[in-house]
């Protein structure tokens, strides 16, 4: 599966710490937008990692689940920062 994962942390340290897990599992595509070709086992794991890190109360992570029909429809313009379709990260 695609995750697109976007973040808003409040606090550097969290933030520095959110960032680090995320690129053991994707690639950083924005500052803080990573991409993600994960299966559905690494997928709980990145998410129980970042619900550990972050705070509730402050802090938002999303997670943008793409089909493989939507995952083919992603369309890039300039430089091509993201995952190619045969990347795995774990």
């Amino acid at each position: 599966m695609h995750y697109t994962v976007a973040y808003d942390i409040t606090d550097d340290r969290r933030r520095n710490k959110v960032a680090k897990i995320l690129k053991d599992f994707g690639q950083r595509v924005q500052y803080s937008v990573f991409e993600c070709n994960i299966d559905k086992r690494a997928y709980l794991r990145l998410h129980d990692r970042l619900e550990k890190a972050m705070d509730m109360d402050e802090d938002t992570i999303t997670f943008y689940h793409l089909c493989a029909s939507c995952e083919k429809q992603i369309e890039r313009i300039g430089l091509d920062k993201g995952l190619d379709n045969n990347s795995y990260i774990v």
